[in-house]
């Protein structure tokens, strides 16, 4: 509490960042938790033989993210086109890969958002309380050179008042660091998933294109 104001500025700073990127850690953790456990069982579901319109009037009215995002966005596409007579197979194959890719790219985008933050903290948080250490010491020499007093008991309180800054840095930097590595590697792992199934989905739906599209052109 006696500390330069700026160092003060700067630990009040560095643990409002450690609280924030726990709250982070944690709320990631969950949701990652929560992402994977829904993959699991639309996974499931989606090969367990149920057709691809009873699973889709089953999501139609729920709220759905990861691979039922991007089955709803493929299916939405896939029925679009089939109401206004698409007679082309590489044009609505195209669009379907392109419904999927931008729901791909929103799912990954809010599995990744807010881990800049944690890559933030644990990179510049050692800088920071560095920064706020320096301006103790200054701070510290200066009332020693002002008190004309070199003894231990007057430099020693100024001297850990300002490495408290640098290690309350360490402290907010070093969980940031470790897990935005592995929330970062937690999030590509997911993408892998989304995209896997995307590939597959885009599969099964390019055969049953072929065969409505021909069966039409026959008839």
């Amino acid at each position: 509490m006696q500390a330069n104001w700026v160092v003060k500025a700067v630990m009040i700073g560095l643990l409002l960042a450690s609280i924030w990127s726990w709250a982070i850690i944690i709320d990631k953790l969950i949701t990652y938790s929560r992402i994977r456990h829904a993959m699991n069982r639309f996974e499931q579901i989606f090969w367990s033989g149920q057709s691809l319109e009873d699973l889709y009037r089953s999501l139609n009215d729920r709220r759905v993210f990861g691979m039922g995002a991007i089955f709803m966005a493929a299916m939405r596409e896939w029925k679009k086109s089939l109401e206004k007579g698409a007679r082309s197979p590489m044009g609505l194959q195209s669009r379907i890969d392109k419904a999927m890719d931008v729901a791909l790219a929103r799912e990954s985008d809010r599995m990744e958002s807010r881990l800049g933050f944690l890559a933030t903290v644990g990179s510049a948080g050692p800088f920071i309380g560095l920064f706020g250490t320096v301006v103790g010491i200054m701070s510290s020499f200066q009332s020693i050179a002002a008190s004309k007093n070199t003894s231990l008991a007057v430099v020693a309180p100024g001297i850990a008042e300002a490495l408290l800054a640098t290690a309350i840095g360490l402290l907010a930097a070093i969980p940031a660091v470790i897990a935005f590595n592995k929330l970062s590697g937690d999030a590509g792992k997911i993408t892998g998933r989304l995209e896997g199934f995307a590939d597959e989905f885009s599969a099964i739906l390019s055969r049953q294109i072929d065969e409505k599209l021909t069966s039409r052109q026959s008839y």
